[in-house]
């Protein structure tokens, strides 16, 4: 093993306290310290941020690190400072007293890290100040902004191989968890000059447990998926700010610790409730994608999308926020035809060529067929980024026992049928009412009770009658004509009615509904026995005073793993706790004798 790569394990157990490199670090780090390019897709909780975080130490220099957000940024500052490694940040809410000191520190030669915005490297000749220090390495988080393929592309990313220059082209390192091919090939194509190392290091997240379900009293279902998860850190996303707020009182008016977050909040206020969800436990954040990219914390146990996600790669980086300190941890995507026909509308709108908005409708259908899978979740999403599926006991169809297939192309005229008969003016709740022979209203309102189909498809229940409409909207045999929900059959759904094509469809019981929902949430502190639960709720509780007290996010105290570890390896000493994943020399320094305490506390 090469000098330097003693020297990063060295490192890596002096000031962070692991032993080892976590998978798919030590070939990252071996390549960066060999001063290589490299672009690195790393699944999230992977340990991205330490194959730049480490050579930065080893090697010294300076590493400029380009993060998408500030409230990242100022977190990772706040991460280092809590292992007594020097980094500052370059940001538009900085004082002129938080610049004056960080170009001190700079100037002085004892910060090893500076993280900066695109934006603000671009302007007022920053690069060019950096360049004067002498710039090792630039390290660029979430690279897939660079890329127009990419689900959250930035324009201002688009800049960086010009800075790179103006920081004295030093070598890059690009990391992303979201690439696929298309979207690897153009940050290549973007961010380097010749061609990078190239490490993908999997997609897979074992740990986290997949479940989707079709909206049908959304909130009870959000209900039904907490209900065993009392006292864990959560995600809600919402599609709109009102949702998130609408959400959190909901949520308060249950008894559960819930906050809100979006972009349109006062500052302030987003910044107090971030601190309360990354510094206290057992808080659901309920927010717009604006916390996205933000999160930082390890022992997110799980995450919910009370509305369809954007693409899968927004979804996979969204669910990515769940258990990145690799204990097991849950997650649940609520979708129905409005979110599909409102995201199809969004592309449709959108302003950009048509090329790019055919590879949006691609991105949505694969989206839609995850939303519809009827075998291994796991497996679909896995093979989205092209990687061969694996065994998988982790999701709601695997778990819970997969869904048949049928030949549904039966069904699916009745269904097409009945939309045609009513004037394609209806929403499924309608159509599914004329087909089982139901006389609401609105049916004998209009006289849908004396058409040919009215009780054809008296064999089934409406909700399944609903989801057989949704599986043909999801194959795009069926559309909506305005954002009343009318829906109308496409030129796919006129080849079914003719016969002319076939279909598939998913059969799905209420019982496999309601399992995925409530299956349970698996025992995340693992095999503890009532006693030593007990020393570990102490141990949070410790950490909890000593976050509130130095104002900063209770993982950076120690996260939940580290406190696992300490109840199962019971160090009864300084030297003993030393040895527990985790604990560096300026943490054991700092919190040793107070958590040995806690440890044995009578």
């Amino acid at each position: 093993m090469p000098d330097s790569l003693h020297a990063a394990r060295s490192t890596l157990k002096s000031t962070f306290g692991y032993d080892d490199f976590r998978s798919g670090q030590r070939e990252v780090i071996e390549a960066v310290l060999s001063r290589r390019d490299v672009l690195a897709v790393m699944p999230t909780g992977s340990g991205k941020s330490m194959c730049y975080q480490l050579p930065a130490l080893v090697e010294g220099g300076l590493t400029v690190v380009v993060s998408p957000l500030i409230a990242l940024m100022r977190d990772q500052v706040k991460q280092m400072a809590a292992v007594g490694v020097g980094a500052v940040t370059l940001n538009s809410q900085n004082s002129d007293e938080d610049n004056a000191a960080a170009w001190r520190a700079l100037r002085h030669g004892d910060t090893h890290l500076i993280y900066v915005s695109p934006e603000r490297l671009a302007v007022d000749g920053l690069a060019t100040r950096l360049a004067e220090l002498g710039v090792a390495r630039l390290a660029i988080d979430e690279a897939h902004c660079v890329s127009q393929w990419g689900h959250d592309f930035r324009p201002e990313y688009r800049e960086l191989r010009r800075l790179r220059r103006a920081l004295g082209s030093p070598p890059v390192l690009a990391l992303t968890a979201t690439a696929d091919e298309a979207t690897r090939n153009d940050i290549i194509a973007q961010l380097f000059d010749a061609d990078p190392a190239i490490f993908v290091h999997g997609f897979d997240r074992p740990n986290i447990a997949l479940r989707f379900a079709a909206k049908d009293q959304p909130r009870r279902q959000i209900e039904a998926f907490l209900a065993t998860r009392k006292g864990q850190s959560g995600i809600i996303y919402c599609s709109s700010r009102k949702r998130t707020e609408a959400l959190a009182e909901w949520l308060s008016g249950k008894g559960w610790r819930a906050v809100s977050y979006h972009a349109g909040m006062e500052q302030e206020s987003r910044n107090r409730n971030q601190d309360i969800f990354q510094q206290e436990d057992g808080v659901i954040v309920c927010a717009t994608i604006a916390f996205g990219m933000g999160v930082n914390k390890p022992d997110v146990r799980f995450v919910i999308h009370a509305d369809m996600p954007g693409s899968i790669e927004s979804y996979y980086q969204e669910i990515g926020r769940a258990g990145r300190d690799g204990l097991p941890a849950a997650t649940l995507t609520l979708y129905g035809m409005d979110d599909m026909a409102l995201r199809r509308r969004q592309i449709d709108e959108k302003d950009m060529p048509e090329e790019r908005k055919r590879v949006e409708h691609r991105k949505l259908d694969a989206l839609l067929a995850l939303c519809e899978a009827s075998q291994c979740r796991r497996g679909a999403l896995l093979s989205y980024f092209g990687e061969s599926s694996v065994t998988c006991q982790g999701c709601d169809l695997c778990g819970a026992g997969q869904n048949t297939l049928y030949d549904g192309l039966v069904d699916a005229q009745k269904a097409l049928s009945a939309m045609l008969r009513t004037g394609q003016r209806f929403g499924a709740s309608h159509i599914a009412d004329v087909l089982v022979g139901n006389r609401t209203e609105m049916v004998a309102k209009q006289k849908h009770d004396e058409i040919k189909t009215f009780g054809a498809g008296k064999d089934k229940g409406p909700k399944n009658w609903v989801s057989i409409i949704r599986q043909l909207f999801a194959a795009g045999a069926v559309a909506h004509r305005d954002e009343f929900g009318g829906l109308v059959v496409t030129e796919k759904g006129e080849h079914l009615l003719r016969g002319q094509d076939g279909i598939r469809l998913r059969a799905e019981t209420q019982t496999e509904r309601l399992a995925r929902i409530r299956s349970p949430s698996g025992p995340y502190s693992g095999d503890l026995d009532e006693s030593d639960d007990a020393v570990f709720q102490r141990l949070r509780k410790l950490r909890a005073s000593i976050s509130r007290e130095e104002g900063i996010a209770a993982y950076m105290v120690f996260p939940d793993r580290t406190l696992l570890d300490m109840v199962r390896e019971k160090p009864h000493d300084l030297d003993s706790m030393a040895r527990v994943s985790g604990v560096g020399e300026r943490k054991l320094k700092a919190y040793g004798d107070a958590f040995l305490g806690a440890l044995w506390e009578a």
